[in-house]
């Protein structure tokens, strides 16, 4: 016959290790780093917030080729658009899967509807200095230059996407662009696309 005290003995160890193993252990607190935490003291911080995050330099800031062959936005004319020295030559045919095509600044785009260029998204009279708060809200809303019943903004400009932003965010990133660097450096218009077949 089986020592009873120790089966008793053995089942109470047993008993033990599934508490163990089934004890809910802390789970450590997930952190918030300060790269992800929108800074939301004043419209200007958050303006830039928006402006960093949201690729404006992608395309509103000329890139040059940096170091091992991989471009980088020149910061120098940070925001300042397509330069204005920049002669654009024909841009290669658009044809099958290809919608269009970009110059290695990548601040001038051509496909279907011509050739647009990033416009100068500084403080100088060459760039936003005329602009005021509702016309640029307006011109994010509708897409349309200057916010007037003028020109459709073109690609690759995605104001589809940023007319969802809220008015305060809309009225933080015009409220930061009114604090950087002024750059002298006025846009050429859009070519349109008759003008284009004419280019050589």
């Amino acid at each position: 016959m089986r020592n009873p005290s120790r089966l008793i003995a053995i089942g109470a160890a047993g008993l033990l290790v599934a508490a163990a193993c089934n004890s809910s252990q802390p789970q450590p607190q997930p952190t918030t780093s300060a790269a992800n935490t929108a800074p939301a003291k004043t419209p200007v911080e958050r303006g830039k917030y928006i402006v960093d995050t949201s690729g404006c330099n992608d395309c509103h800031t000329p890139w040059r080729m940096g170091a091992n062959n991989q471009p980088e936005p020149d910061m120098s004319r940070f925001l300042s658009g397509h330069p204005e020295g920049m002669k654009v030559t024909k841009p290669p045919k658009t044809e099958g899967m290809w919608m269009g095509s970009m110059t290695g600044t990548f601040t001038a785009w051509a496909g279907p509807w011509g050739i647009s260029y990033t416009a100068n998204l500084t403080p100088d009279p060459s760039g936003l200095s005329a602009w005021d708060e509702a016309m640029f809200i307006k011109a994010i809303r509708e897409g349309k230059h200057m916010g007037a019943n003028a020109r459709d903004i073109l690609p690759p400009m995605p104001w589809l996407v940023y007319k969802n932003w809220t008015d305060d965010d809309i009225k933080a990133v015009f409220a930061y662009l009114k604090t950087i660097t002024p750059v002298r450096n006025h846009v050429p218009d859009p070519t349109p696309p008759d003008e284009v077949a004419k280019m050589k």
